[in-house]
């Protein structure tokens, strides 16, 4: 019992681990993930999950696949499409169909598998799956239409994938006299039904019993949890793998509901699944033996390379016509297409299955599976960025300032930040105060940030810092908490409350809520928006090896107010005053300064 525990233990840290050092360092999680389950399994030994978990290992990690297909359901708003509803269908139906039939003669010709294994390979290498692709995009941070293409594509074609398998196994079991037609197409039908219609039927009664009030709050997520593990498991005892169909819909249907406690859910099945992605990935890197790995031959590498450069970009060019992509677009769809812990997983599945039935090359398909997704992982992970930059289809034209609060210091603020080419959208609900944003010729929303339909409008991507500086405190709180598990706590600020509401015990009982403090209390909106009247303006100083921050102290005038630093990389901290790191050379420094020192304007700013 203690090696197992110190075994979960050891997953744990090592997924949560690597995803941590993917965010310092910059580099794509699911490598990192790929590294750390090799070194702890075949390299060194220290993990055998296969020796420790023993008959436990598939079903554990099958019920973390389902959680991880629901949870990509739940992330699918279908008001969120980005205008790409019907490259979606093309790509998932026809793409995928294209993609089938060529992996099966790449298969059977360039890696010579026998037909059965060939077919039922191919199959499931139609699946890009969700593991892999939304740790990609996060880190990518792709325009809109191409990352939200990508992302239905990863979850849609998982279960259709999985199915696909399990019907060219069943089609090959009737081959091979195991048993009839009648039986295939009465499995069939039975199991899209139970995986689509049940799906569908489970989610409008949990959205019965939430929005009638007959679950109580601190249950809708065990209920939930429940409900995905019990539809999981039924409907693979009808037809292996029409779970995956199942709880996919289940999460669709819910997603696209109106219920007041979703972005909740979302929220901490977001954390969850990145768990699940994290252990599951490392368990099964984990389990591969070093001596499958020796069987792998040049005729599979032969395979792998026709499957990245022939056969993806074909499915994908031949499938979206008339779908209304760029070529650019199509040209980085057509390139990119990770495989991940579906593949993996499914592969082990029906390795052991075919070599039961007759067809003894089934048991390759593990290893070839297992390159396969060695090999998209990280060519595509270290890919992406780069070649969407290239092409100009990333959406991080640089870490942007998302203002909350039209006035005449935001605008004055927004203009600044225009000069030095870091972008800025201001909204605001009020038309009126939008007036100034719109005369300067700076970007801005009118609507309600708050409200979902503006956020699914705002190019959120862009902005990696929210400054919510409305004449009201309160609505300031509401906004930067609601942005705040979106964006990180640490990149949401808000106007410094007021003295009298900065008290240490009243503050202690809103940690978890509002941003971080911008500025100090004294400066306030009114008192901004009247410096900014007497002709107060932002200047812009350039720290150099010369200039540092000491120097710059000197020369800022007593009165002036220091607002904004940004490093080299034109990443942006709000400031308390005049607290601050020591910043670098490099980094530029805006303060507000009085007017009477406006001969300076030209010089400086």
């Amino acid at each position: 019992m203690n090696e197992v525990v110190l075994a979960l233990a050891i997953i744990g840290v090592a997924g949560v681990g690597a995803q941590w050092l993917a965010w310092r360092w910059s580099l794509p999680a699911i490598v990192l993930l790929l590294v750390a389950g090799f070194l702890i399994g075949p390299a060194t030994g220290v993990l055998s999950p296969t020796a420790l978990f023993g008959d436990l290992l598939r079903p554990t990690v099958a019920l973390g696949v389902a959680v991880i297909l629901f949870e990509g359901g739940l992330s699918l708003n279908f008001q969120r499409i980005g205008g790409v509803e019907k490259a979606v269908w093309r790509l998932v139906l026809l793409g995928a169909f294209i993609a089938f039939l060529l992996s099966a003669l790449n298969a059977h010709y360039i890696a010579e598998l026998s037909w059965p294994s060939a077919l039922v390979f191919a199959a499931i290498l139609i699946v890009t799956g969700p593991t892999v692709i939304i740790p990609l995009l996060r880190q990518a941070r792709l325009e809109r239409r191409v990352s939200s293409l990508l992302r239905w594509e990863a979850i849609l074609a998982d279960p259709l994938g999985a199915l696909l398998a399990v019907f060219m196994f069943e089609g090959y079991l009737v081959y091979h006299g195991d048993h009839g037609f009648w039986v295939l197409a009465i499995r069939a039908v039975a199991g899209l039904l139970i995986g689509g219609v049940g799906g569908w039927a489970l989610g409008r009664g949990l959205i019965w019993l939430f929005v009638g009030g007959r679950v109580p709050e601190f249950l809708k997520v065990p209920l939930i949890f429940v409900s995905v593990m019990g539809a999981y498991a039924l409907s693979d005892l009808v037809l292996e793998e029409s779970g995956l169909l199942t709880v996919t819909v289940l999460g669709l249907v819910l997603g696209n509901s109106r219920l007041a406690s979703l972005e909740e859910l979302k929220r901490f099945k977001e954390a969850v699944t990145i768990i699940l992605v994290s252990s599951v990935f490392i368990v099964l890197t984990a389990s591969v033996q070093l001596g499958s790995l020796a069987e792998f031959r040049l005729e599979d590498l032969a395979f792998i390379l026709v499957l990245l450069f022939v056969i993806r970009p074909i499915s994908v060019w031949v499938g979206t016509i008339g779908a209304h992509l760029s070529w650019k677009e199509r040209l980085l769809v057509g390139w990119i297409a990770p495989r991940g812990i579906v593949a993996v997983a499914v592969s082990g599945l029906f390795a052991r299955s075919l070599v039961e039935h007759g067809a003894p090359d089934g048991e390759r398909l593990a290893v070839l599976s297992f390159a396969v997704v060695v090999a998209t992982v990280f060519a595509h992970g270290f890919s992406l960025g780069p070649f969407a930059r290239w092409l100009g289809l990333s959406s991080h034209t640089g870490p942007g300032l998302l203002i909350v609060g039209a006035s005449r210091f935001s605008v004055a603020l927004a203009t600044k930040l225009k000069t030095l080419d870091v972008p800025s959208l201001t909204v605001d609900r009020n038309w009126g105060k939008l007036r100034l944003s719109r005369n300067a010729g700076l970007a801005n929303h009118y609507g309600e940030v708050l409200s979902e339909e503006v956020e699914n409008e705002l190019p959120l991507e862009n902005y990696s810092v929210l400054l919510a500086v409305t004449d009201n405190d309160d609505y300031n709180a509401l906004v930067t908490t609601n942005f705040g598990p979106l964006m990180g706590r640490g990149e949401v600020y808000q106007f410094a409350p007021s003295e009298e509401q900065s008290e240490k015990e009243k503050f202690r009982r809103v940690v978890t809520l509002g941003g971080r403090p911008f500025l100090t209390p004294e400066h306030s909106y009114n008192d901004l928006e009247t410096k900014i009247r007497e002709g107060w303006f932002i200047k812009a100083s350039e720290l150099t090896d010369t200039y540092g921050w000491t120097e710059f102290q000197e020369a800022l005038p007593e009165t002036a107010i220091v607002l904004m630093l940004i490093d080299p990389t034109k990443k942006l901290r709000p400031l308390n005053g005049t607290k601050a790191a020591m910043p670098i050379a490099g980094s530029t420094i805006l303060s507000l300064v009085p007017c009477e020192y406006a001969a300076e304007r030209e010089k400086t700013s």
